[in-house]
């Protein structure tokens, strides 16, 4: 059998340099934009040692790249130091991906595959003048009847989307404000399970342990829901990724497959906006 001729000796001599350059054009490409995010994972500011141990180069080729990125703006060395930061050019491109990550847009694939996955109604919300309030609702094939669409507002005690930013924003007096106020307004059946003393902050902290909120019955009575936080690229609870259903009819504990799901899905749209989440424990 005939051995097949290298790639190379099917091009033409005028192709060979070419397609060489070409190769060349891309390797050098993905190198510089590795020394840019490299630099921008390390905060946006760092050395030429600690960034090429970063990248996994010597530090004389990312020199060279780093002069290139100088060059056109998307870097900057730091005055009085030898630190390199990021340029104008960096930050223009960081303030218009910002512009498009907002969590409606970036909610929707998890929307999606949240109903697909639990066949479970799934919501996104946000933190309104008025309380949390749904921004984009996803019904499953048989939907159930709930007195919520988009534009409801929720309450930061009863449903589990309030006490996802209760607990997340606990440190605002606004939202504290509105908690005591629907917790004195209460009947005594809701007011019951969470005791006596701060109820509102040892809800916040049960919440903030579990990393998502459950409820059984409180806000609608027959359905149950769970509900996780979304985070900004500056750390920020800007939305709820919620999911409910009939109770009993899914497991809506915190440890639940329905927890996990939704405690995944809303971990992907905080990274879609830019949020870096911890390493966690023992992670290397």
């Amino acid at each position: 059998m005939t051995a097949l001729p290298p790639v190379a000796a099917t091009l033409s001599a005028a192709e060979v340099p070419r397609s060489r350059e070409r190769r060349q054009r891309v390797q050098a490409a993905e190198t510089g934009l590795s020394v840019l995010k490299g630099l921008g994972r390390l905060g946006g500011r760092a050395s030429l040692s600690v960034l090429a141990a970063h990248v996994g180069e010597s530090p004389a080729k990312v020199h060279r790249y780093l002069a290139s990125l100088v060059e056109e703006g998307f870097v900057t060395q730091a005055a009085g130091s030898q630190q390199y930061v990021l340029g104008a050019e960096a930050i223009a491109l960081g303030l218009a991906a910002m512009r498009q990550a907002e969590p409606i847009r970036a909610a929707e694939p998890s929307l999606a595959r949240l109903r697909e996955a639990l066949s479970l109604t799934c919501f996104v919300a946000v933190m309104g003048n008025k309380g949390p309030t749904i921004v984009r609702f996803e019904e499953p094939w048989l939907p159930i009847s709930v007195n919520a669409r988009v534009g409801s507002v929720l309450p930061l005690l009863w449903s589990a989307t309030g006490r996802v930013f209760l607990a997340w924003q606990r440190d605002e007096a606004r939202l504290r404000t509105m908690a005591e106020q629907e917790l004195a307004e209460a009947p005594a059946e809701l007011r019951g399970p969470l005791g006596q003393g701060d109820a509102i902050g040892r809800l916040a902290d049960a919440v903030l342990a579990a990393g998502c909120a459950t409820v059984k019955d409180t806000n609608l009575r027959g359905i149950s829901a769970v509900s996780a936080p979304v985070f900004d690229h500056g750390s920020r609870v800007c939305a709820a990724l919620t999911v409910l259903g009939p109770t009993g009819a899914f497991d809506a504990s915190a440890d639940g497959a329905a927890a996990r799901a939704v405690r995944e899905e809303a971990r992907a749209v905080s990274a879609l906006l830019g949020h870096a989440a911890p390493a966690s424990p023992g992670a290397g």
